[in-house]
């Protein structure tokens, strides 16, 4: 929703006010309640982008995106290793119940 500004004729109170494109402009001040409020030439009706959207993805350049699609593969494959094979991991041993502390005090 745009932010519309507005001035009194009558007593100078400027405000600014949200309204949606199809509403009508206001005419009555909030301060003196005089129907002289003008809206503002030039201002409102401006588009606010947040977060991510078409415009970080949707227009980028071919070349941009064949370099982003080519990092992105590379990061997906795993990398390769012609030494010997990867060890599985060992699972790590239940802790003893203190049955090595007692052989050593014997």
């Amino acid at each position: 929703m745009p932010t519309y500004d507005y001035q009194c004729d009558g007593c100078g109170h400027q405000f600014e006010e949200f309204q949606s494109f199809s509403e009508k402009p206001l005419t009555t001040c909030p301060k003196c309640k005089k129907k002289k409020l003008q809206r503002l030439f030039g201002t409102g009706a401006a588009i606010l982008f947040k977060g991510s959207g078409f415009y970080e993805t949707d227009y980028r350049s071919e070349g941009y995106k064949a370099a982003a699609k080519a990092d992105s593969d590379k990061a997906s494959t795993p990398a390769k290793s012609d030494s010997t094979p990867a060890k599985p991991a060992e699972s790590p041993k239940p802790a003893d119940s203190g049955s090595s502390s007692k052989k050593g005090k014997k």
